[in-house]
């Protein structure tokens, strides 16, 4: 790149440039008239900060821990299928920068690499494994057991997506993978993803969904996982507290606050502000987390005064990928480390523990002060 990227919409302006469109629409898309995208960004402005001062602020510690694994800081990089379409070294680039950066990576089922060849690029790296629940419950079983043999630390499985959400410009590009790429975890080309026959005039990934993924799955799948594996479940898709609270009584072990990037069901509320009523209902029982349209620090800040152990970011990291393949994941990663140690020094905050509910305040009481 030639000018150094400031912000994360930076790096996605450069990102648009150098993808082909098909690759950079499915990165980039939300669901039908992506209502729920722009809202998972816009919300965040919808919360205010309230900063504290005079706290010596010259030392600020942003360590944490997700699932009793350590963090340097409290920032994940999210499950995001298919990232050799973004460069040629794709999940594994991606695992070496988070290794560097000392947080953890979430591997998607859909990864064009394999689970073993991520585990191998960066030894010692923090990952976890994101789980759809396949009709084929073997197969399943198979994914979770890889994960566990490599060393993977927890399984978050995605419970949003019974059917593909309609994503308008996959339909119109007719999106399929590239063909000289698989999703690398299954052997068959049908569930590669890279059948010959092609998927007609819909999304392939659509059709894709709809041949493989189980649609009857239900709260009861909750506690077959937790029977097969001994590795920490979090259940990664939920937006209302009464589903957090039937979570609690499956025995999971957290809750990604999730509507999967907005390209599920147009029309849910944006993640940010279904975080509050999430973490009510939990009361600390398990951790909660957040994704979807995270773009900056101070974003990060507000999902932590809300109640969020850590955030999950996907997109930003994908642009970094196809920046500048490992290096741009590092710089995405850099970038958003120091807007949010800049974002708690304003605050106040000389740690993640001296975070609370009175940092934020929704914007239409601030007149009220």
């Amino acid at each position: 790149m030639s000018d150094k990227p400031v912000c994360v919409r930076d790096f996605e302006h450069h990102a648009k440039r150098v993808l082909p469109k098909a690759v950079f629409d499915y990165y980039f898309s939300g669901a039908d008239e992506q209502e729920s995208l722009s809202d998972n960004v816009a919300a965040f402005s919808r919360w205010r900060l309230f900063p504290r001062v005079l706290r010596d602020v010259s030392r600020v510690d942003m360590s944490t821990t997700v699932l009793g694994q350590k963090l340097s800081m409290p920032i994940c990089v999210a499950a995001t299928a298919m990232q050799r379409m973004a460069h040629p070294d794709g999940e594994t680039a991606t695992a070496r920068a988070c290794l560097s950066a000392g947080t953890g990576m979430m591997l998607s089922s859909w990864a064009t690499s394999t689970i073993e060849e991520v585990a191998e690029a960066a030894p010692g790296g923090l990952r976890w494994m994101q789980l759809y629940i396949y009709k084929d419950r073997a197969l399943t079983h198979s994914l979770v057991r890889r994960a566990e043999e490599v060393g993977y630390k927890g399984i978050f499985v995605t419970v949003d997506t019974p059917y593909l959400g309609k994503r308008r410009d996959d339909v119109r590009n007719r999106f399929k993978l590239p063909s000289h790429l698989r999703m690398a975890n299954f052997k068959s080309p049908d569930l590669a993803f890279s059948s010959k026959e092609g998927y007609g005039e819909d999304s392939g990934l659509a059709v894709y969904v709809a041949q493989a993924i189980d649609p009857s799955l239900k709260w009861e799948d909750i506690a077959w996982l937790k029977q097969i594996t001994s590795l920490p479940v979090v259940v990664k898709g939920v937006l209302r507290a009464e589903e957090a609270k039937e979570a609690l009584k499956y025995g999971v072990d957290g809750i990604l606050v999730s509507n999967h990037g907005a390209r599920q069901l147009d029309g849910v509320p944006a993640t940010i502000d279904a975080l509050p009523e999430i973490v009510e209902a939990v009361d600390g029982q398990v951790e909660v987390y957040l994704d979807g349209g995270i773009q900056k620090g101070t974003d990060v800040l507000k999902a932590l005064a809300l109640g969020a152990k850590a955030v999950f970011v996907g997109r930003p990291i994908l642009w970094g990928l196809a920046c500048e393949g490992e290096k741009g994941v590092s710089d995405v990663l850099q970038l958003l480390r120091e807007e949010l140690h800049l974002a708690l020094a304003l605050s106040g905050c000389r740690s993640l523990k001296e975070v609370d509910r009175t940092l934020v305040r929704r914007s239409g009481h601030v007149s009220r002060i």
